[in-house]
């Protein structure tokens, strides 16, 4: 029997910026419920929820406080429970992000670590270290700017790879592995079909927790090799999770974001007896050329091949400007958007679609900077602006305060044209970017993706490929490429049958 997740189509829900269900300008659970019909319509397999837990919201959610409950601006258990039902019934699976590298500073181990002497079980639990020669342990740096240790009122450090706020927790102690697989079976309980594992490459440090050294450092989300991201170790977490997975009916699943530097490393991710899927995020981060698309597909599909695991395909998240910016904004982002989501949603295996992105929504690049809520924004000392820009709340409707985001204007302002942008504007206008995800979701569904096969004679800036069940051509050129067989969908229009440029288009196998 197919297990579901091999080949699904997952939508990433950023549940502040999706739907406010109660007025209050931020999105939350009741109004993710009443946009199932939506996301069913579209025509995915599953939806994914980044974080809706308890948490002072200093780093948007990803700093928990507490991992068994739901943050009262997102509403109750009972209406992530209701949020699940109802998805259940609507046909779709329904993940949730875990977040096991950290926790919120609010968090009650940590408060108490706090309160605790130097050497304590309580701060055993996370990284507290002596200092060296008046200053931190070590040279780690924070991926979202300046040192990775604070220094608290005894003298000791602890080490917190993002912000001050969410001070790692240390894996090599039983207590915090058994918190997370308890973790894991009460919301496996309740009924989620799979985890996104937050910083999944992160959890385990080198031993003694060396220096990276002078040339050291970290990018945001980058894939340099240092002594606190992607440690062997952190494959025996994976494995005692793939056990308590398994236990469950319904082929449970957890996918993995490991930002690592190469594809042989993220392999080890989703071998047999670890996690199921690991996000590729080469495919996001290639350049709009043939060149690029084809040195990355072919990497996955011979690294994924070597273990069994489906590849996994993203263009945009909510950790990178969406991909309508990235490939040159206005009407050539949108139209390159466009051809990228046919190329995409042809290959084999499983594909992620973020928020927005089926309504082809560009980067917010103006956001007020007295609005700003990213701590990148802060910790950078004002010279990056953070990730606010892809999480603006998304357009419903063509007017009102926050466009049919809710009743009231969101927590981060739209811009004054996204009316025109929104599933109301768009919902039945042929050739509009909503309706093309629809009719290739659709397509998708009754074409299931196969092995692949390249077709070669469409010159260096084309590419052609057979999934099995149908051919996708896509022109990264500028003059136009002849088309041979039946058009089943077009990411723009053709040329007297012919391809233009920045165009993709699936034809009839």
């Amino acid at each position: 029997m197919r297990q579901w997740w091999r080949d699904a189509v997952i939508y990433q829900v950023y549940p502040r910026s999706f739907a406010d269900g109660n007025g209050d300008g931020m999105g939350d659970l009741p109004g993710i419920t009443s946009r199932v019909d939506y996301l069913a319509d579209l025509g995915i397999d599953a939806i994914w929820l980044s974080p809706f837990y308890r948490s002072p919201m200093n780093d948007g959610g990803y700093d928990v406080a507490d991992f068994r409950d739901v943050d009262p601006i997102f509403g109750h258990l009972d209406d992530f429970d209701t949020l699940l039902t109802t998805a259940h019934a609507a046909g779709l699976k329904v993940v949730v992000d875990i977040v096991p590298n950290h926790s919120s500073s609010d968090h009650e181990w940590f408060v108490a670590a706090l309160a605790a002497a130097p050497g304590s079980p309580e701060r055993e639990l996370y990284h507290f270290k002596d200092g060296v020669d008046g200053g931190p342990p070590n040279d780690w740096q924070s991926v979202f700017g300046g040192a990775a240790w604070t220094q608290v009122p005894d003298g000791q450090w602890y080490l917190h790879l993002f912000d001050s706020t969410q001070p790692d927790f240390n894996w090599e102690h039983p207590r915090v592995r058994a918190e997370f697989e308890d973790i894991l079976r009460f919301w496996l309980d309740r009924g989620v079909d799979g985890f996104r594992v937050d910083v999944a490459h992160g959890m385990i440090k080198e031993p003694g927790l060396p220096s990276v050294g002078e040339e050291g450092g970290v990018e945001m989300l980058g894939t340099t090799r240092v002594p606190y991201f992607d440690v062997d170790g952190v494959h025996e977490i994976y494995r005692s999770w793939h056990t308590i997975l398994a236990a469950y009916p319904g082929d449970r699943m957890a996918v993995a974001e490991a930002w690592v530097d190469s594809p042989s490393r993220r392999v080890m991710y989703v071998r047999e007896d670890e996690l199921q899927q690991a996000f590729n995020f080469d495919l996001l981060l290639a350049e709009f050329t043939a060149a690029s698309y084809r040195k990355v597909i072919d990497a996955e599909l011979a690294t994924v091949a070597e273990v069994g695991s489906p590849p996994t395909w993203v263009l945009s998240n909510h950790d990178r400007h969406r991909h309508v910016t990235r490939y040159g904004d206005g009407a050539l982002g949108l139209t390159r958007a466009r051809a990228a989501a046919l190329v995409m949603l042809a290959l084999p295996g499983s594909a992620y679609v973020y928020q927005g992105e089926e309504l082809g929504l560009p980067e917010v690049l103006d956001l007020p900077e007295e609005l700003l809520q990213d701590p990148t924004w802060e910790r950078s000392g004002h010279t990056d602006r953070g990730r606010d820009g892809c999480r603006v709340p998304i357009p419903w409707n063509t007017a009102g305060p926050s466009f049919g985001f809710g009743d009231a204007p969101g927590w981060l302002p739209q811009p004054a044209d996204w009316g025109a942008k929104s599933v109301a504007a768009q919902t039945g206008v042929n050739g509009s970017t909503l309706e093309l995800y629809r009719a290739a979701l659709r397509l998708r569904r009754t074409h299931r993706p196969g092995d692949l096969t390249w077709h070669e004679g469409f010159g260096d800036n084309a590419l052609a490929y057979t999934n099995g069940a149908l051919t996708c051509v896509v022109n990264f050129g500028d003059e136009p490429v002849a088309l041979v067989g039946d058009v089943l969908l077009a990411s723009g229009p053709l040329d007297e049958g012919r391809l233009p440029a920045n165009t993709a288009a699936w034809l009839a196998a």
